[in-house]
């Protein structure tokens, strides 16, 4: 018994030399072995659970802007009495511009941390970023419910942004790394399709609450929705991003056999941390990274194509959604134009976007496949759109226009496969951010006050939604230039052993079948 101790450091060195990596690792795997693991937890099960995220996100965005929670201003006759309003504005008696920069504050510190988390993803597990973004989510939409003024609600507004950041940089690359090959794009236009969907549950809920109970609660509605989910980011084992491996197992990314370990989850606050230096990256300073990534963004012309592409359809997209309702009821005198706009982008929203995923992933979902169908859909969705504010029937409209809705929304999955198979993947939650900073700044943002002041000059909404919708076709021009640009699907780049991608197997399932086949012995 002594003698083999005595032996036991030279016959481990040599030992360790000769033996796979898995086998080297064994030891310090022995935590998460012991600790049960999830094992329900499945790709689907992800996306569902991403899917939900998303979805109050969104419903959130209608929730505020709903009559039950938004409310009405407080109007006074010439006589001075005056009435209390409803709502948000009623009760912080706001103007209609306040109550405009409330609606529209969360961009702030979307746009703002959006880059920020994509950053520090390379840092930090991606997972757990996603459990620090919820959770700011969370205290964000309760403190709106507490808020006493509009300097208080505001500033809510604008965390309720930096929270959803770390989730829409973060969850689209989860997403496509665990989807079934040929079903990528489907995943992705399920997970974006919770955009319309969850916007028009908003407006529902916003009313049903607002109305009932007082718009306070809708916003505690919210925060108790979305916390078992913040929580969920912190007690359960983090997964890791496909291009980023786990400081624990800097020898798994070198080591000729590796990829037990590169599927391993991480177990231990302080294995939170990724290592940058085992993707074999000088260290740097995290300003002078960010840049030269932003600098790796823009070299790739696919992406910069597909990013401009973008930009001109959420400005019509984001323009249709303010304005849409207000050009219904001035060209076709509707009585429920806000009902009916929401129908038809409810419809168009859930349709086109699921239609757009499956019918890539039919083509097969590949880079130049994937702009043939950003061109063609845009393309044909605005000529349907165009011709729909042509007619003077409003059923004629009604039809029209839906179809082309269809049409425009089969983009989504599509034009985020782009972002995500561009660049190599320790990038693609930045590309994923500066997308969604970039259709912001330069598309929905800008284009409903330079609408409005369009309007204000032509006065003919008729004309200035022709006008708009025009831009469609520059859109479709735009993704149309990118099938002919090369292109190189850069999935695999980053990872010299990537991680086996499995349609079936649960992304947490017990390692201890694995780690027996790579030891030789059962743990």
């Amino acid at each position: 018994m002594g003698v083999d101790g005595g032996s036991n450091p030279a016959v481990q060195d040599q030992d360790q030399e000769l033996k796979p990596a898995a086998a080297v690792e064994k030891p310090d795997m022995a935590p998460s072995i012991t600790e049960p693991a999830p094992s329900w937890f499945t790709p689907k099960r992800l996306l569902a659970i991403f899917c939900v995220i998303n979805m109050i996100n969104y419903v959130d965005r209608g929730a505020i802007a709903s009559n039950g929670v938004n409310g009405s201003p407080r109007v006074c006759t010439e006589g001075g009495v005056c009435s209390h309003g409803s709502g948000i504005q009623g009760d912080f008696d706001l103007s209609n511009f306040k109550d405009g920069v409330i609606s529209s504050a969360f961009m702030v510190g979307l746009l703002v941390a959006s880059p920020i988390f994509a950053s520090l993803a390379k840092s930090f597990n991606p997972f757990r970023l996603i459990g620090v973004g919820l959770s700011v989510w969370t205290f964000a939409a309760a403190g709106c419910g507490i808020s006493v003024d509009f300097w208080s609600i505001t500033a809510c507004r604008m965390l309720v942004g930096v929270g959803e950041a770390s989730f829409i940089s973060l969850a689209a690359p989860f997403i496509d790394d665990n989807a079934p090959v040929t079903q990528r794009t489907a995943w992705l236009g399920i997970f974006y399709m919770c955009i319309p969907t969850g916007v028009a549950l908003g407006y529902v809920y916003g009313g049903w609450v607002g109305d009932g109970f007082g718009w306070r609660y809708a916003f505690f509605g919210e925060a108790i929705l979305m916390l078992p989910f913040a929580i969920l980011g912190f007690v359960m084992k983090p997964l890791q991003m496909k291009g980023f491996a786990p400081a624990a197992s800097k020898s798994s990314w070198t080591a000729p056999e590796t990829n037990v370990i590169e599927v391993e989850v991480i177990t231990t606050d302080k294995d939170v941390l990724s290592s940058n230096h085992s993707l074999n990256k000088p260290s740097s300073s995290g300003l002078l990274t960010f840049w030269q990534d932003i600098k790796a963004l823009l070299r790739e012309k696919i992406y910069v194509i597909n990013v401009i592409g973008y930009i001109a359809y959420n400005f019509v997209i984001g323009a249709y959604s303010y304005w849409g309702p207000k050009a219904g009821y001035s060209i076709y005198h509707m009585s429920n134009a806000d009902l009916l706009f929401g129908g038809i982008t409810i419809v168009g929203g859930i349709v086109g976007t699921l239609g757009g995923g499956f019918v890539l992933d039919r083509m097969n979902s590949t880079i130049p496949n994937a702009f043939k169908l950003l061109s063609t859909a845009t393309f044909f969705g605005a000529i349907f759109c165009f011709s729909a504010f042509c007619f003077k029937n409003l059923y004629a409209f009604i039809v029209f226009f839906l179809i082309g809705e269809i049409l425009v929304f089969a983009t989504q999955g599509p034009v985020n496969f782009v972002c995500l198979h561009t660049v190599k993947p320790s990038l693609r939650p930045l590309s994923m951010a500066m997308s969604t900073v970039s259709i912001h700044v330069f598309g929905d943002v800008p284009s409903s006050p330079l609408v409005g002041v369009m309007q204000d000059n032509i006065k003919n909404w008729r004309t200035s939604a022709l006008i708009l919708t025009s831009i469609l076709f520059l859109a479709a021009g735009i993704w149309f230039i990118g099938i002919f640009i090369q292109s190189v699907d850069r999935y695999n780049e980053d990872s010299e052993h990537p991680v086996e991608r499995s349609n079936t197997r649960p992304l947490l399932e017990d390692k201890t079948t694995d780690l027996t086949t790579a030891s030789g012995q059962p743990v």
